[in-house]
């Protein structure tokens, strides 16, 4: 797999992301963006962009953070994630950007198909993409992964979002409880939106990502992270035939 630091802007910012593909194909493929969770453009987010991309996909890991930054975890990673969580508009922007970066280089390099798009988020990534869809920007599909599903700007107008949704949660989580995952559903009900929602029963946060675990909170879970990933391939496969 090949992987390519990209600098782009953002409302006069600086942002870093990483391209992967697999360098060794040379057809045209579709395009997922990957929103990370809130430690940034890791090298375990690399890595699992290249598990997600390999010779299906051509992938990119967005930077919402600026520069590329990358933090070890809280106290730091929970007051970069509230300041974009805090200003949607922001947030719609910069995952938008990160969305254009990915399109404007794969074409470039000839290698990325861009009437084929998707993107995949987990935690405060999952927020993100969330975010995508409430924009209403033209994605075959968005996966929200143990995410954050509430907004202080939820969708309101019938048919703003665009894209068939999928939310994949933890009916114990901890971080996004019960009363967040009602008020998403609610949000997808009013505006007549495509979604869909799976949740594991018993798990908490973060059940798809061994880093950073944190007992009672977010805990990996191994085959909950393997029913996970075949279904992401499984829905994005589905809404590019046109079949969800």
């Amino acid at each position: 797999m090949a992987t390519e630091r990209i600098t782009y802007t953002c409302n006069g910012r600086s942002y870093i992301g990483a391209l992967v593909w697999n360098d060794k194909i040379t057809a045209k493929r579709p395009l997922m963006l990957m929103s990370p969770n809130w430690l940034g453009v890791t090298p375990d987010a690399i890595q699992r962009t290249e598990r997600m991309a390999g010779d299906k996909f051509v992938g990119f890991v967005a930077d919402m953070y600026g520069d590329g930054k990358t933090v070890a975890g809280p106290p730091e990673s929970m007051q970069l994630a509230d300041a974009v969580r805090n200003d949607p508009l922001e947030r719609r922007r910069r995952i938008n950007a990160a969305l254009d970066t990915l399109t404007a280089e794969a074409t470039k390099r000839g290698i990325g198909d861009a009437t084929k798009r998707a993107a995949v988020g987990f935690c405060f990534g999952g927020g993100n993409v969330l975010e995508l869809a409430r924009s209403g920007t033209d994605v075959a599909a968005v996966i929200a992964l143990h995410s954050d599903l509430i907004t202080p700007m939820p969708a309101t107008a019938k048919g703003q979002i665009k894209c068939p949704v999928l939310i994949v949660h933890g009916s114990k989580d901890p971080v996004v409880p019960k009363a967040d995952r009602d008020a998403v559903e609610a949000e997808m009900e009013a505006v007549g939106a495509k979604w869909q929602m799976l949740t594991f029963g018993g798990l908490v946060h973060s059940f798809c990502e061994p880093e950073n675990p944190v007992p009672g909170i977010a805990e990996y879970d191994a085959a909950a992270a393997r029913q996970s990933y075949a279904m992401i391939g499984r829905y994005i496969d589905d809404a590019f035939a046109g079949l969800l």
